[in-house]
């Protein structure tokens, strides 16, 4: 059963459910659907176990999981995460206890596959417009179609439209288009590093040889890079990982996400995304010593996130 027949039919849920597919933000979600019909919130702590196939040693402890009886609920749930690292004999151990699982306890295999390079388009597109529904916020149909028409994973959408979600409550494509900005000179990323670390005399002398090299396009790699970086920082505070090409930057910003919030990561990436807008829009000025006066002076306002204990 596909994903949204299981949200519309809401079908009887049993002994055994097994969730498979690709997009790990859906099963997430399938998962925390099946919890709400079937344990109350009250209920999970005395009901719901949870074995990751990651730390697997054998079956047993799923086996005496999913025998005990339910404790002052009618049903018990016991979910096993990331079955598709299972070996073929770990297989077998699982099935034998999917083969025997009592009435009043469903056992959950989540049995995801790596992404697929085809994704329909419908199915995209009804995830993208529920999520805006659910951020309360709305977008541009060619945000709509972009998104749905994409090769990212779902879960690259969710984290991009909420932090677009953000700026507003309309999403425009030219926001979108500072997700996937490229910045090609790596002193760009020097440059956002020190801001961000608060380090002003080390980033401006950077952003200052840039703008003498090229006076009218040193903006846009500058304020581009504050805004990778500051994307970075608020998805690491938030409890996320880095992907992709910043992967690497993980272990040096993970500190500085914990020093500067939830709070101000959001803050400060919303400044740097309304800065390029500025910028794109003219109203960031329109000669040369405009840019870079104002470059100067987001790099100011974001230089003080992580001088102080953050506020979560």
């Amino acid at each position: 059963m596909k994903f949204y027949d299981f949200v519309d039919k809401q079908p009887a849920i049993g002994e055994l459910v097994i969730v498979e597919g690709t997009e790990r933000v859906l099963a997430d979600r399938a998962l925390d659907l099946l919890l709400d019909r079937t344990l109350a919130p009250e209920m999970r702590d005395l009901n719901l176990e949870r074995f990751s196939a990651v730390e697997w040693v054998d079956a047993s402890r799923v086996r005496a999981a999913v025998q005990a009886m339910p404790f002052l609920a009618d049903r018990r749930v016991v979910v096993v995460t990331e079955a598709q690292t299972l070996k073929a004999d770990q297989r077998r151990d699982l099935w034998s206890v999917a083969e025997a699982v009592p009435e009043g306890s469903t056992l959950v295999i989540m049995d995801l596959l790596s992404p697929r390079s085809l994704r329909p388009k419908a199915f995209r597109e009804r995830f993208v417009r529920e999520l805006l529904t659910e951020l309360d916020a709305t977008a541009e149909e060619r945000v709509v179609v972009e998104l749905a028409e994409g090769d990212g994973d779902l879960t690259a959408v969710r984290n991009d439209l909420e932090k677009l979600a953000i700026m507003g409550k309309r999403i425009t494509y030219a926001q979108l288009s500072t997700e996937s900005l490229v910045i090609e000179d790596p002193k760009a990323y020097l440059f956002a590093t020190a801001v961000i670390e608060g380090k002003l005399a080390k980033a401006l002398p950077i952003a200052q040889e840039l703008f003498a090299s090229d006076p009218r396009g040193a903006a846009i790699p500058l304020l581009s890079a504050l805004a990778t970086e500051m994307g970075s920082v608020w998805e690491l505070a938030r409890g996320g990982s880095l992907k992709g090409r910043i992967a690497w930057r993980e272990p040096h910003l993970r500190p500085l996400a914990r020093r500067i919030g939830t709070r101000r990561a959001a803050a400060g990436y919303a400044r740097a995304v309304r800065a390029i807008e500025a910028y794109v829009t003219g109203k960031a000025g329109n000669d040369p010593d405009d840019y870079q006066a104002f470059v100067e002076r987001i790099s100011v306002e974001l230089s003080g996130l992580a001088r102080a204990p953050a506020r979560r």
